[in-house]
């Protein structure tokens, strides 16, 4: 505005302070774009964009920390820190930060998933989802399974606290029993029928079988799907099943349907036992077996008329405490590996 009224360089200089350079600079600026020229703001380099320190901090990534002193076996901001600051580039930890994250870095812990071993996993796979989608209105699919042994003590588990309270549980405690819940859930109406075993082995599995014949007697075929458990698929097992079938008196036909070996997430009642385990078993501290085994029955009993009064297949639907819903499905993970 100065220069404009006629006052010289001199001037300026003298009255703003500024050095000859500075008021040269502005001038020039102006003379060549204007105001918007002059005061449009230069972005000012961030270390985080900068080549060298980005193929620096990134080689340094992909060599363990061991290699450069620290006893770790993954990368902290503050060993990077220290570690970038001895090869001559010093930073500070937000430089760092902001680098990983432009780069899509993220810290993450490593999760356990469930997978089978079975080499014919799939051939396995295929006939059971080929069995559910023919599944006739006179034929009923049971998803088959053991919960237990567990003992009968107090639980630790999540509940709502007041403030400052802090629950406990003893570590060492005197058990008051045990049992072992054996259940079969019918996929198609999710109606389980239950009791208690004192062992996991062949002939509570031909006790199942025969509950099951007795309860669903009107039915034609009776699919029986369990995990590859050595007591699920014994000779004796296979004797039952064929002199069952053999004999031809009207009772439903019992049909195995084994699931792959180390394929528990494929096991639809692990879901239900997972909603009871959170529902009644977590933080429970009951005084006997007896009062155990009446909250289970209370359980199944409550979710069996819920689903008969409610048809539709959800499982997560009764309390809003089972992990999955109660369906076959290839990606649906039962089994919630914490609920024991």
């Amino acid at each position: 505005m100065a220069s404009e009224q006629g006052f010289s360089a001199h001037a300026i200089e003298k009255h703003l302070g500024l050095s000859r350079t500075t008021v040269r600079n502005y001038l020039l600026k102006f003379k060549a774009g204007g105001l918007e020229s002059l005061l449009a703001i230069k972005p000012k380099p961030r270390m985080a964009d900068n080549q060298s320190f980005g193929k620096a901090l990134f080689q340094l990534l992909h060599e363990p920390p061991s290699l450069s002193g620290f006893n770790r076996t993954t990368w902290r901001i503050e060993d990077l820190r220290k570690t970038l600051t001895g090869r001559g580039l010093p930073v500070c930890d937000e430089v760092i930060r902001e680098a990983l994250w432009k780069s899509g870095f993220r810290w993450r812990s490593a999760k356990v998933v469930l997978t089978s071993n079975d080499p014919a996993y799939r051939e396995k796979l295929a006939y059971v989802r080929k069995v559910l989608f023919n599944l006739g209105d006179d034929e009923r699919f049971f998803s088959i399974d053991e919960y237990g042994p567990f003992a009968i003590k107090a639980k630790p588990g999540r509940v709502l606290v007041g403030p400052g309270e802090s629950p406990s549980v003893p570590q060492w405690q005197k058990s008051k029993g045990w049992l072992i819940t054996t259940a079969a859930l019918e996929l198609s109406r999710n109606q389980v029928t239950h009791f208690y075993s004192r062992a996991k082995n062949t002939l509570e599995m031909i006790k199942m079988a025969e509950t099951l014949l007795d309860k669903y007697r009107g039915a034609r075929t009776l699919y029986l799907s369990w995990d590859a458990a050595s007591w699920h698929m014994s000779k004796k097992l296979l004797a039952f099943v064929e002199a069952h079938n053999a004999e031809g008196d009207g009772s439903p036909r019992i049909e195995l349907v084994p699931l792959p070996a180390s394929a528990q997430f494929l096991n639809v009642i692990e879901s239900v036992f997972s909603g009871m385990a959170r529902a009644i078993i977590h933080n429970s501290n009951y005084p006997s077996v007896k009062a155990a085994t009446e909250a289970i029955d209370r359980y199944f009993e409550e979710r069996n008329q819920h689903f008969a009064e409610n048809p539709e297949r959800a499982g997560n639907k009764i309390w809003g405490k089972e992990r999955t819903a109660a369906t076959f499905d290839l990606s649906n993970n039962c089994k919630d590996p914490n609920y024991r």
